[in-house]
């Protein structure tokens, strides 16, 4: 078969066949195991869209085309609708290591032209094979997911082939990205489908330098967190377009958001120079690079800890009924926040021996007696641990533990926030929880812990409680939401490092009151 029978083999009836195909492995496969694969499918709609705009900028009148993972080849049949001249395609390598996706894209697109490989990108070698065009939705796989060995051997191969250090926090998709550069002939134009992540957090380090360092960055388009263009995987995305090839020493990078590429509603161009001294790129289209560097934050007043992870909350935390069925002794446990979608009230009173006034108080189990203890002098608790030793025992985080049922230990602290949240328009991502109670609080929350002048501020006016929460309150959503991370479908996040970061003018004068 030759570049014609390309032509005549793709149509819309054979996309409606691949999406139907698609749909089918999809729906044959565990949501779980699909997202623990990252085998999320892009749209035929993005992919035309990305294709256009990857054509757009290549100069090459031959079109030697790589996917690393091809899927069941949405990509391919992109090209194959927006390539103007068909006789211009030289050559296609799509790879795919899932044999039931492969065998759905062989089936459909393979040709003399077409050369699928059923194998994993991040172990093949390139043969020598150079390509100027690559553009792909690589597997979104979290750092967890990966073996220590596996984990180690990617490390390895990315300093080898590129001479960066990659931090082990990484997903699948960074190390897909580095490892394809030995691909990419000079002047090879590629685009990148990743998880906007990657712009702001730690471990993107490696992935920003080599897209300030090693090629020509020449874009980098946000899709609107507001929707997700993935039905099954809650992550806003963006789309990263660079060309192998040396920067140069002073140019302009553009940064869109939302709408498509030919119709972005946002759109800025910032400097080489300029961005590399920027830490978070997803804020790049805001107006917040001349942000006033001495501007007060919150961590300059506190200490801020993520809430204790029990490891399987429904074993470790319990109500009183729950503890009196089960004859359990109380000394084992102590008060425990609800997560923030069952706290109706953002004040938290407190009664005599500082349990929550709610309507239904939470303990958690905390006990760090060994075994033979517990057995010989608490049975009723010996025989409820015992009930775990099967399930919660074998949980990633308790069995790491020197013992299972060990718990991180955090202090309680009057001021709380939400780990995550939406909020819409004006309204704030987070909640700031005042604390009235020695109830401690788990991962759901960031505790805020006073340094040494607010907390003597504190000790010294009871009625600085509210100020400081009222303070707290009145930080804008626009503040928290840049130091902040943001999903799919408008999703919000917040790590104790970002909101540590966020600027509190009025805690300032809070101090000065005093």
């Amino acid at each position: 078969m030759g570049t014609q029978d390309i032509r005549f083999r793709f149509s819309w009836d054979i996309e409606k066949q691949r999406e139907f195909r698609q749909l089918q492995v999809d729906n044959s496969k565990d949501i779980d195991a699909r997202r623990k694969n990252g085998q999320f499918s892009t749209p035929i709609e993005i992919a035309n869209e990305m294709m256009g705009y990857g054509l757009s900028l290549l100069t090459d009148k031959t079109v030697r085309f790589l996917e690393p993972a091809v899927g069941t080849g949405t990509f391919i049949s992109a090209l194959l609708n927006q390539c103007s001249d068909l006789k211009n395609i030289n050559k296609i390598t799509g790879i795919e290591v899932d044999y039931d996706y492969y065998s759905v894209a062989d089936e459909l697109w393979k040709s003399n032209v077409i050369n699928l490989e059923n194998e994993d990108f991040t172990v093949i070698d390139s043969g020598g094979e150079l390509y100027n065009l690559l553009i792909t939705n690589p597997p979104y796989v979290r750092h967890h997911y990966l073996d220590k060995d596996k984990k180690r051997y990617l490390k390895e191969r990315v300093k080898i082939e590129t001479g960066l250090a990659i931090s082990g926090l990484a997903g699948l998709y960074c190390y897909y990205l580095l490892l394809a550069n030995k691909y990419l002939s000079e002047g090879a134009i590629c685009g990148w489908l990743l998880p906007t992540e990657f712009l702001d957090v730690n471990y993107g380090a490696s992935i920003k330098e080599y897209l300030l360092n090693d090629v020509q960055l020449i874009r980098v388009h946000r899709y609107s967190s507001d929707s997700c263009i993935f039905n099954d995987a809650l992550v806003s995305s963006c789309a990263v377009w660079f060309k192998k090839s040396k920067p140069l020493d002073d140019y302009k990078i553009q940064f869109t958001y939302g709408g498509s590429h030919e119709k972005p509603d946002k759109s800025r161009y910032i400097d080489r120079g300029s961005l590399s001294h920027i830490k978070k790129w997803t804020h790049v289209n805001d107006d917040i690079i001349n942000a006033l560097a001495d501007e007060p934050t919150i961590g300059d007043y506190f200490e801020i800890k993520r809430g204790l992870a029990t490891g399987d909350n429904a074993f470790f935390i319990l109500n009183g009924k729950q503890i009196k069925e089960k004859k359990l002794d109380m000394k084992f446990f102590k008060p425990i926040l609800p997560s923030p979608r069952n706290m109706r009230e953002d004040e938290v009173l407190s009664d005599e021996n500082g349990i929550p006034s709610i309507p239904e108080p939470l303990y958690l189990l905390d006990c760090n007696l060994d075994e033979k203890e517990i057995a010989e002098h608490y049975p009723a608790l010996w025989n409820y641990l015992k009930c775990g030793l099967e399930t919660t025992a074998t949980k990633y985080l308790c069995k790491s533990r020197k013992k299972w049922y060990f718990q991180e230990q955090r202090e309680p602290t009057p001021f709380l926030c939400s780990y995550m949240g939406r909020g819409k328009e004006d309204k704030l991502p987070f909640r700031f929880i005042l604390n009235h109670s020695k109830a401690i609080a788990s991962n759901s929350y960031l505790l805020l812990y006073p340094k040494e002048e607010l907390n003597r501020i504190l000790h010294d006016n009871d009625s600085s409680y509210i100020q400081v929460w009222n303070a707290l309150k009145g930080i804008s959503a626009y503040d928290l939401e840049t130091e902040g991370r943001v999903y799919g479908g408008g999703l919000k996040k917040i790590e104790p490092n970002e909101l540590s970061k966020v600027k509190c003018k009025e805690l300032k004068r809070v101090i000065e009151l005093y």
